[in-house]
């Protein structure tokens, strides 16, 4: 009579628990291979950037109820201060008048004018952007004529 051979292998319940167990360790260990910061910067700029982009808005419909949105040089009252505007739409010659506008986290955010009608937004803690090129930043461009519209934009962060 044969004598059956006993089969060795691994049983499901052990399956299980080592397949768990591989699972938690990539749980935790992921993060610190993974490097998620310039995403988050980039989707926070893109915040901004919407944000400026309602607000530009709003200055430019408070603007037309003026009737001042054909002139370089004229002012609307948005959250009672003047705001000096260009063909309707808020002048970047001035870096706080934005930051009072956006309202943002000085902590968090940097603006700083570059040339006469640029404004770049820039997270705190990296070097000063010198040109709307520069990686992680919103950037909004003034109207240079009337019938335009400012031009705002991100760069992604690298």
């Amino acid at each position: 009579m044969k004598r059956l051979q006993k089969q060795a292998g691994f049983t499901l319940i052990e399956l299980v628990v080592v397949i768990v167990i591989l699972g938690i360790l990539a749980v935790t260990a992921a993060p610190k291979f993974l490097d998620l910061s310039s995403d988050a910067n980039t989707a926070t700029l893109n915040a901004i950037k919407a944000s400026m982009q309602s607000a530009s808005t709003i200055v430019h419909s408070k603007s037309l109820i003026a009737g001042n949105q054909d002139t370089d040089t004229a002012t609307v009252t948005v959250n009672g201060a003047s705001l000096d505007i260009a063909y309707g739409y808020p002048r970047s010659d001035d870096k706080a008048d934005w930051d009072a506008l956006l309202e943002f986290d000085t902590d968090d955010f940097t603006s700083v004018l570059v040339d006469s009608d640029t404004v770049i937004i820039y997270p705190t803690g990296m070097a000063a952007p010198d040109a709307i090129t520069d990686a992680c930043i919103v950037y909004y461009q003034e109207v240079t004529a009337a019938g335009n519209t400012p031009t705002i934009e991100v760069v992604d962060c690298s």
